[in-house]
């Protein structure tokens, strides 16, 4: 357990991110309970102060939930459940049937993911404040217009799903035996839906015209079912990267325990991801084609592909001199961090957010690879 008189780390929260969003102070109206959610147990080992590092750590996981958070509640208002449970919107039909084509249960799927980041954000941001640290706010940077299709709320977002350029690599990284990324940093693996990765493509019904193409709605459901396990990969790797550099046990503790749900979600969506029909679409609005491959037939098939294929295969692991493992990869701590902003900008999840949010971002990122294990 750290000392007490270490140092919290508000630099990004107060000095850059909250005043550069012209707010006076963070975590205004996140949280009701304050610093009291934990007031019963200020005596035990819990009640001690954390390191910077660690503070560090867990601030940028914060982000990257409430992040999360936001853009599953615009799959959950148009394609999931909107209830009292994770409220907002009215459901799409059409949408959420073209989803169910990849599973029948898809629906329930996305409302329960959805719930799971939104405890995520809650129960860190809770944690930070009972230790006396800054919670993270990102609500001044919801500004981002989303889909104004049926069922949608209509309200500002933090992310956006309708210029998504995707990385689908991962497919092919956990079916490859013979390459880890932490061991084979340079190696290309191939895409498993290459057109995803050119051009800008929408994840949901920008408005009710994109419900109007059945085959045109299918590649958005597509595009969906391929961008969550994307999306959920990413947090399957940055957990246990960052516990590496936690130094107190109970921040470990964290870590290691909401990284492995983060690898629940991920295979379930790559499992998913493998029933999305192939197609080939023209989005009407930019112009750009979209070809969902038969991943399980020439030119594609074998284990590089095949959709049944959702258990990690065993790969090389920390030395080509020990016996290959089945292991998350990458989980290179080095960097990760910064490695999460740069791989979801990318994506354009971010596009259209303000130079504010992306330097708030970058000090995050940059504050937690800083972060050093405590011995």
């Amino acid at each position: 357990m750290e000392q007490t008189n270490r140092s919290i780390d508000r630099r990004s929260f107060v000095t850059k991110g909250f005043a550069a969003a012209g707010l006076a102070t963070a975590g205004v109206g996140l949280l009701n309970s304050g610093s009291s959610a934990l007031a019963d147990d200020e005596k035990s080992e819990h009640s001690a102060r954390l390191s910077r590092g660690d503070a560090a750590l867990l601030r940028f996981a914060a982000a990257a939930e409430i992040l999360e958070s936001d853009f599953w509640v615009q799959y959950n208002e148009l394609c999931g459940i909107p209830d009292k449970e994770v409220p907002g919107g009215s459901g799409n039909a059409a949408f959420t049937a073209a989803l169910s084509v990849l599973d029948a249960d898809m629906a329930q799927y996305v409302h329960d993911n959805t719930d799971d980041e939104f405890t995520h954000q809650s129960f860190l941001n809770a944690y930070l404040v009972s230790k006396g640290a800054d919670p993270v706010n990102l609500e001044p940077f919801r500004t981002l217009m989303g889909s104004t299709a049926t069922g949608s709320s209509g309200k500002l977002r933090l992310t956006n799903l309708m210029e998504l350029t995707l990385d689908t690599s991962w497919w092919t990284r956990y079916r490859s035996d013979s390459h880890n990324p932490d061991l084979d940093p340079s190696f290309v693996f191939p895409q498993a839906v290459p057109t995803l990765a050119v051009g800008k493509h929408t994840a949901i019904p920008r408005t009710d015209a994109d419900t109007t193409d059945p085959n045109f709605l299918q590649a958005i459901a597509n595009t969906a079912g391929f961008h969550m396990p994307t999306i959920e990969q990413g947090g399957n790797s940055l957990y246990p990267a960052m516990a590496q550099r936690a130094s107190s046990v109970e921040v470990l503790r964290i870590l290691i325990s909401i990284g492995p749900t983060e690898t629940m979600h991920f295979q379930t969506w790559a499992d998913k991801a493998g029933n999305a029909p192939p197609l080939t679409a023209v989005d009407p609005k930019t112009g750009v084609s979209v070809t969902f491959p038969d991943l399980n037939s020439p030119p594609f098939g074998g284990e590089q592909f095949q959709t049944n294929l959702i258990m990690p295969e065993p790969c090389p692991f920390i030395s080509r001199k020990l016996p290959k493992c089945s292991v998350i990869r990458p989980t290179e701590t080095k960097g990760i961090a910064k490695g999460v902003v740069k791989f979801l900008t990318e994506m354009g999840l971010f596009s259209g957010q303000s130079p504010a949010f992306f330097s708030l971002m970058r000090d995050l990122a940059e504050d937690a690879d800083e972060a050093r294990r405590e011995h």
